[in-house]
């Protein structure tokens, strides 16, 4: 099985995203949209049907993994296999207090996925052994720079 870790913020859309009791979810950068990269996700996994995801993004924490999921288009939708968190597996104040890597490689080493690559923007506390698997994206830019998307392509090229 392969696995692609993916998170949200600065990856399928800006990372200017925010919540309030009074309006929900709203993004704060003037004239981007949420999920509005989600195309170019789908066109760089197509070629690869046995790519999986796992989310490894805030939302399933903030919200829940169904709603989390619930976001993605059905294409994407069908390759999710779970998510980094797990009420199960994982005590919600240490989940908390990881980093975006911890929590990553806590669930490759539950999961042992054949091949596994991360897409986020956050590579802070990465552990050392897994910074080759991070593709690290810009804040501002995620999914729409041509830079993210050939080293996506090149790195399940070289799967």
């Amino acid at each position: 099985m392969w696995v692609c870790y993916c998170d949200y913020d600065g990856v399928v859309h800006d990372d200017a995203v925010y919540w309030s009791p009074r309006t929900g979810i709203y993004m704060r950068t003037q004239g981007r949209t949420l999920f509005e990269w989600l195309p170019i996700l789908e066109e760089l996994l197509a070629p690869y049907p046995n790519v999986k995801i796992v989310l490894s993004t805030s939302w399933v924490r903030a919200r829940s993994f169904a709603f989390a999921k619930s976001q993605l288009t059905p294409a994407l939708q069908s390759r999710v296999i779970g998510a980094t968190f797990h009420n199960r597996e994982t005590e919600k104040f240490l989940f908390d207090n990881m980093s975006r890597g911890s929590q990553v490689w806590a669930d490759v080493q539950r999961r042992n996925p054949e091949r596994w690559f991360a897409i986020d923007n956050d590579e802070h506390g990465w552990p050392d052994l897994c910074r080759d698997h991070l593709i690290k994206t810009d804040d501002r830019l995620g999914l729409s720079d041509p830079l993210v998307q050939h080293s996506i392509r090149k790195l399940l090229a070289s799967f």
